[in-house]
């Protein structure tokens, strides 16, 4: 890390990906440091009233204040006096006495945060946990003229005293009241000049309409589920699930600049119209020439285009697929690239993110620098000096243009699809359940309320925060108590015959399954309790002979088994990988054709007549017959 932050000072530009880790603080000049002196938060801005008076003011009159003499653990970003004179002259007021009740409560809200964050603890990106105006804040850094690194809050308000140590959280000093946008996602892309070929195409198409929702009129939460949760067993651990109280509908966007267009020769919409002909008459041959005339219909090329630009999720940069803590410690990079995938709003079609060394980029082939498709690069949003947050999503500027191409379809994805169980539903992502490390708060769902799910009154569904120490693909998954019994859809991918895999650690507290694939059951029963030594499945350890691994490996997929990849690692002393441990391991549930224009769904019941049996969802995979039945044979990772 100290080497990323030395060559980004040294070469004084913006930061495309940073992770404002442990090295950072060697950065930090001398006035940045704060000796802890056991302070509250209020004793903390009281004690330095002179600055923040009308700060503690605002607190007061939303009757916050109080609370944060005793409450938990509280990260504040605290507006200096000179900052809400600025804000007050925008607003054409004098004195914090003339803010309405709503205006304090919202100013209070926007700056306070139910967890502690350092600027150590952070990505380029978003602060996992919202505020506690439910807003995510995004974090960017910089560097200034003299070389040292500055970070900033939804990219206006400069932290110019971070990580101050009080008893009861975290303070950073910033030099502008914070604000966010509350337009949604379509206004806020016409409000930015830089992207109008492309928002001249979301208009062209009316698929500016599908990104309009946000809160679900028809969802409804018991207060008890929310402020209580539900408490559940599940492994070696009791947890608390918490309910959301809304059920919100957000959108992620990536978007070229119109340089990138120009670049191309693209200047205007026909052309670009013409430019996404070429590349979708090729990808769907059999609609080439039929609704060109007609950009609003879902098999027009400028619509498939558009619609290929958006996922129905929230993904904010750091949050696309692992970072930080958690994918420096629980995965392989030299392996495999940290990624995931997602569904578009391009029907049946999806995209992968994978995070190499340089940054995050959409549909790459290969591992770090040795790539065979470059695919799109993810602008980081410390490259960009505009909020790019709108109430319901975030958008993305990208630095080249994104078609789900033949390449894209027949090479970058002729490959195994590792997928979380936490990305296998928009609700998942958009209710902040997935991530969450940090902290320790599982998020439970009802019936009706997960897009893509189906389950029974008697399934117990709770996303668990992501842990690090953890025999878990990226550290969280999706827990499933009761007498469970639910349904999901599997995500698109090309046309083919694939194995579909379920990744899981086994373990004494788990139940007995039944899997059904398009309603049809398929195999016997999976009991989860049964470790990979026993003899029905066949472990044996790796020896270092890649002829008798082989062997092993080959014996264990004979009985329908698969060890788990060596790219997985559950992070201890030891740095166990999940092939070299018999509770980490892949079971083969089923081999079917997926036909790429319709939907497909496993179903997983328990058997048991056990309530306290738990599923704990961790990963599916599909792999293609072109991979798993190569000639080279799929890879160990």
């Amino acid at each position: 890390m100290n080497q990323i932050n030395r060559r980004i000072i040294g070469c004084l530009t913006a930061l495309s990906l940073l992770l404002l880790t442990a090295g950072c603080t060697e950065e930090m000049e001398k006035e940045h440091y704060y000796t802890f002196t056991g302070e509250m938060l209020t004793d903390y801005l009281q004690n330095r009233s002179s600055n923040f008076s009308e700060f503690i003011t605002v607190l007061q009159r939303a009757e916050i204040y109080d609370l944060l003499t005793t409450y938990g653990k509280v990260t504040c970003f605290a507006p200096t006096n000179d900052a809400m004179d600025v804000f007050l002259a925008k607003r054409g007021l004098s004195s914090v006495d003339e803010l309405s009740d709503d205006d304090c409560d919202t100013i209070a809200y926007s700056h306070l945060i139910k967890a502690t964050y350092f600027t150590t603890d952070l990505n380029d990106g978003v602060i996992p946990t919202t505020n506690m105006m439910d807003r995510y804040l995004s974090i960017s850094s910089d560097t200034n003229a003299y070389s040292s690194i500055e970070y900033y809050i939804n990219k206006a308000s400069r932290i110019v005293q971070r990580d101050d140590s009080v008893e009861n959280g975290v303070v950073h000093v910033i030099d502008r009241v914070l604000s966010s946008s509350n337009d949604l996602l379509p206004d806020m892309l016409e409000k930015d000049t830089t992207i109008s070929l492309f928002y001249s195409a979301l208009i062209a198409t009316k698929l500016d309409n599908l990104l309009r929702d946000y809160i679900d009129p028809t969802y409804t939460c018991g207060k008890d589920s929310i402020d209580d949760g539900v408490y559940y067993h599940t492994g070696q651990e009791w947890e608390t699930a918490f309910y959301p109280k809304d059920r919100k509908f957000k959108y992620t966007a990536f978007v070229e600049p119109n340089a990138v267009y120009e670049a191309k020769g693209i200047t205007s919409l026909p052309e670009l119209a013409a430019y996404a002909k070429q590349v979708y008459d090729l990808t769907y041959p059999e609609d080439a020439g039929k609704y060109d005339d007609d950009y609003t219909h879902r098999k027009n090329p400028l619509n498939r285009f558009v619609a290929y630009h958006f996922l129905d999720r929230m993904g904010n940069y750091n949050e696309l697929t692992i970072t930080g803590e958690v994918k420096l410690r629980m995965h392989n990079s030299s392996y495999l690239d940290a990624m995931d995938y997602y569904e578009t709003l391009c029907p049946h079609t999806i995209l992968q993110v994978g995070a190499p060394a340089e940054g995050l980029f959409i549909n790459r082939k290969g591992v770090g620098a040795m790539y065979t498709v470059r695919g799109v690069k993810i602008n980081a949003p410390s490259e960009s000096n505009v909020d790019q947050s709108a109430t319901n999503g975030v958008y993305h500027y990208i630095d080249d243009i994104l078609v789900y191409d033949v390449q894209t379809r027949d090479v970058v994805f002729n490959t195994r699809f590792r997928m979380d169980a936490t990305t296998l539903s928009p609700d998942f992502m958009n209710s902040g359940a997935r991530g969450r490390e940090g902290t320790a708060t599982c998020t439970g769902f009802k019936k009706g309320s997960v897009k893509d799910w189906d389950f029974t009154n008697e399934t117990l569904v709770s996303v668990r925060n992501r842990h690090i120490n953890f025999d878990s693909y990226q550290g969280d998954e999706v827990v499933l108590l009761g007498q469970y019994d639910f349904t999901f859809k599997l995500p698109p991918v090309p046309a083919g015959t694939y194995e579909i895999r379920l990744g899981y650690c086994a373990m004494a507290t788990r139940g007995i399954i039944q899997i059904f694939f398009d309603k049809q059951p398929v195999g016997i029963p999976l009991d989860l309790r049964v470790r990979a030594q026993d003899e029905s499945i066949g472990w044996v350890a790796d020896t270092g002979n890649p002829e008798k691994d082989k062997a092993v490996d080959k014996a264990m997929r004979n009985r329908g088994y698969m060890k788990g990849p060596d790219s997985i690692i559950r992070y201890t002393n030891t740095n166990n990988v999940f092939r070299n441990q018999p509770q980490t391991f892949r079971r083969i549930l089923t081999t079917q054709y997926l036909s790429d224009d319709e939907d497909h769904f496993l179903r997983i019941k328990q058997v048991m007549d056990n309530d306290k049996a738990e599923f704990a969802f961790d990963y599916i995979e599909m792999c293609p017959k072109s991979v798993y039945g190569s000639e080279q044979g799929e890879d160990t990772h």
